[in-house]
């Protein structure tokens, strides 16, 4: 099986997909940590990916594509993707169904976790205390919420269409929303 989840910086996604590709034995594709790779590797790439995160913008689409076009076509993962933070515009929505149809697969569940912007702010304080990233400062997560709060929408309507499309509500413990996501899953 291949899912997208979907929620805002701070949301729980990266927690959430490391359960469940534990538990179904998937694996986790994070556009963010895929970013964060070229930033720490201290790739040219890296360089302007930086540049972008911490002003609180997004990278291009082009740039996130080709990021994770090697994952989908690599025989290992086939059927096998979470896809924690991709795609984050319509734009991306179609061209990850493209990708995935070039290579026999498809998308069978998207998981959209709903959180409120004051939960963000206080998950991404605490986050930034102890991992000390640099997009963890407070008013970049405000921008960068209000950024994807506006880009993601026709990609929830597009899924919502699909019907493929399942809102778990992102605010209570982790182990409650696990819980949740199991019960979808298990479901399908």
């Amino acid at each position: 099986m291949n899912l997208v989840i979907f929620g805002p910086p701070g949301a729980g996604k990266g927690t959430q997909s490391k359960f469940i590709s534990k538990k179904y034995n998937l694996h986790q594709l994070s556009t963010g940590d895929l970013l964060r790779n070229e930033i720490k590797n201290k790739t040219v790439l890296g360089s302007k990916i930086s540049s972008l995160i911490n002003s609180g913008e997004l990278v291009s689409d082009s740039v996130v594509s080709d990021l994770i076009m090697s994952f989908i076509s690599n025989e290992k993962y086939k059927n096998r993707l979470i896809f924690d933070g991709y795609p984050r515009n319509l734009s991306q929505a179609k061209n990850l169904d493209n990708l995935l149809n070039k290579n026999k697969q498809k998308i069978d569940i998207v998981l959209k976790l709903s959180v409120s912007l004051e939960t963000i702010k206080k998950r991404i304080l605490e986050r930034q205390s102890q991992e000390k990233r640099e997009d963890d400062k407070e008013l970049i997560a405000v921008k960068r919420y209000k950024n994807y709060e506006t880009s993601i929408s026709p990609v929830i309507d597009y899924y919502k269409n699909s019907n493929l499309l399942r809102v778990i509500n992102g605010e209570p413990s982790i182990s409650e929303i696990s819980a949740e996501i199991s019960g979808i899953i298990e479901a399908i």
